[in-house]
């Protein structure tokens, strides 16, 4: 604030500075045009008595004269004009000083401008330089044809050198066939062992009804979720009846979260339970998706506790030939769309949903496009 104070005083002293040397400029011209006139006067002679000619010769020389004067004080008013325009418009020191740093920094964003324009350059010239030419492309791949070409005569030579018989473009493509075929059944037997591994580890799992571990040396280290998966399961049995579960265990592959089974009779009781209970209280549905299991379909409902902050996973195995569920969308208002999805994709039908039609798919769509039968009418989509 004290700096523009001080800006503003000092244009003030300008300006008063300025009309000061206006006024004083005025009065020196009125001066000068006082002795003009007083000099005029002395040089011109007094008129005598003369005979016409000369009458007339003074008289153009006085005409002259006057205009002379006036020509030298139309010219000197003129010369003051403008002195006096060109001090007034003459800008002050710190208008000049303004005008410096303008000039200063424009200067710099235009060097800045043109250093980063010549890097921008410079980058594109070097990725040119070191991108591959057409040519050497070219070059590159008849080198590595050659090569090849090269690798297959030392083999056949070799062959030849052994006894054996070079090899033709069949058995080339024959054993290229049988090392294909091998991969393949590796692959298929991997996948079987795997799948054996995994039925048998579900197997044993809903025999203990705990959670499924590949068996070790060393007993599993119990989960951290387990009380709490413990107190879902006894809260359920004391109020719902001992046979409401089909299966409980804590899930190693969705960060140990505690996961119920319900019977499909059950389902929309345990999960309105699951949201009521006072010392349940799960109030916020994070999570529905459906999956085909080929022998059966799944839902899997993942929900969330802000006053106890639990998760516990719901699933419930529908029949897949008659796959028909309660909906649970009046328990919780964040199943509707999951529901709807879940039906246009699998074809599950909720039961008591306000809007089971497609949301994906259109109307007349046909079939469900995550089943694992499924065979899509356009075979090019």
């Amino acid at each position: 604030m004290s700096e523009e104070k001080s800006l503003e005083e000092k244009k003030k002293e300008a300006a008063a500075k300025a009309k000061a040397a206006a006024l004083a400029k005025l009065e020196a011209k009125k001066k000068r045009e006082a002795k003009a006139s007083e000099s005029i006067e002395e040089t011109t002679p007094a008129e005598t008595p003369v005979g016409d000619d000369a009458k007339e010769l003074a008289k153009k020389k006085a005409a002259a004269a006057a205009k002379a004067k006036a020509a030298a004080l139309a010219k000197q008013k003129a010369k003051e004009q403008a002195e006096s325009e060109a001090e007034s418009t003459e800008p002050t020191d710190d208008a000049k000083e303004l005008a410096k740093k303008k000039a200063a920094a424009a200067a710099k964003a235009k060097a800045a401008a043109l250093a980063k324009q010549k890097a921008k350059e410079q980058a594109g010239s070097e990725a040119e330089s070191t991108e591959p030419t057409d040519d050497a492309k070219e070059l590159a791949k008849k080198k590595a044809a050659a090569a090849a070409k090269a690798k297959a005569a030392a083999l056949a030579k070799q062959k030849r050198d052994t006894g054996e018989s070079p090899a033709t473009e069949t058995d080339g493509e024959d054993a290229k066939a049988k090392a294909i075929a091998a991969a393949k059944a590796k692959a298929k037997a991997a996948a079987a062992a795997k799948a054996k591994a995994a039925a048998a580890a579900k197997a044993k799992g809903a025999t203990s009804g705990t959670t499924t571990a590949a068996e070790s040396d060393s007993p599993a280290t119990p989960s951290p979720n387990q009380k709490y998966l413990d107190k879902y399961v006894k809260v359920i049995n004391d109020n719902l009846g001992e046979n409401t579960l089909e299966d409980a265990y804590i899930n190693p592959l969705s960060k140990d979260v505690p996961t119920l089974v319900a019977k499909p009779e059950n389902y929309f009781k345990v999960a309105s339970f699951l949201r009521y209970n006072e010392q349940l209280t799960f109030e916020f549905l994070s999570e529905m998706h459906g999956t085909d299991f080929e022998t059966h379909m799944e839902i899997y409902n993942h929900l969330y506790s802000y006053k106890n902050k639990q998760s516990v996973a719901l699933k419930v195995k529908i029949d897949r030939e008659n796959p028909v569920i309660p909906s649970i969308q009046p328990i919780w208002e964040g199943a509707n769309w999951p529901e709807r999805e879940t039906y246009d994709l699998l074809g599950i039908q909720f039961t008591g949903h306000p809007n089971l039609t497609r949301i994906m798919m259109p109307d007349d769509w046909v079939g469900y496009p995550l089943r694992k039968d499924y065979e899509p009418y356009d075979v090019e989509v």
